[in-house]
């Protein structure tokens, strides 16, 4: 048998994830939409989440399809512990396994500590936050009993570093992560890795709304100026899927330099 070119190599290195069943929450748009997008391109089947906004969650999966890739669009609200679990139960029913999980579904309600009311409080914790263990607990006999899984949390530098207005979000992301740890530890005898990715500023919908004279002071505290795409983060959310093998309970941050 003739040896592989190393065009060949090439293809089939880009489809590792063939034959792998990746879930990602919050799809429809900004980092959920890269992160989908950039594992579709690695092979993998691609369940897009989303939580009211079908017809851009749909734009995705034909993105997807277009570009020669499987994928399905499920509706499911994720701050809600038993829409979480039906949502899973409902990929599962369709594709009969879930490989990937990406934890990424995430809302901001930012107000100063005087200002922030129960509401503001607790919605960010219940998408952000509850979330990603009603969605995790739910994936998980599938993932164990394939003696596989791959697990990544989208957290945030405000998690780390805090952010002033953004108690709520802060300690959703900074719950986010501790709460990977614990996967790590308690799921590494099963070959399931868990591990975050913790963004800065990135160019997405959220980010739009902030006044462009504070953006401009934003781009200042950052050592690179500028903002990070969501295909920068997808990348490093593909990485730790794909080459991660031996990688389990850290962090990446991808912010430019601004928590370091």
């Amino acid at each position: 048998m003739a040896a592989a070119t190393l065009s060949e190599v090439m293809v089939n290195r880009s489809k590792v994830l063939a034959g792998r069943v990746a879930l990602v929450t919050g799809a429809s748009r900004g980092i959920g939409r890269a992160i989908a997008l950039e594992l579709a391109n690695r092979g993998a089947t691609v369940a897009v989440n989303c939580r009211s906004n079908t017809m851009l969650a749909g734009e995705v999966r034909d993105e997807i399809v277009h570009l020669g890739g499987a994928s399905e669009v499920f509706q499911g609200d994720v701050s809600d512990r038993f829409g979480a679990r039906n949502m899973i139960r409902e990929v599962f029913g369709v594709y009969e396994r879930i490989d990937v999980l990406v934890n990424n579904a995430g809302i901001t309600r930012d107000k100063s500590i005087r200002k922030m009311t129960d509401g503001d409080w607790s919605e960010v914790i219940d998408i952000n936050l509850n979330s990603a263990f009603y969605c995790t607990s739910a994936a998980l006999p599938y993932m164990i009993e394939r003696n596989f899984g791959r697990i990544v949390n989208v957290a945030s530098f405000v998690g780390q570093a805090g952010n002033f207005g953004q108690a709520n979000y802060a300690a959703s992301k900074g719950g986010l992560i501790a709460f990977t740890k614990v996967l790590a530890l308690e799921l590494a005898k099963y070959n399931i890795t868990a591990n975050v990715i913790a963004p800065g500023f990135t160019a997405t919908e959220m980010t739009e709304r902030i006044p462009v004279d504070v953006m401009e002071q934003i781009k200042q505290r950052i050592p690179m100026h500028r903002l990070a795409s969501p295909e920068e983060i997808a990348k490093a959310a593909a990485f730790l899927i794909c080459d991660g093998e031996y990688i389990t309970g850290q962090q990446i941050n991808v912010n430019g330099g601004i928590y370091m």
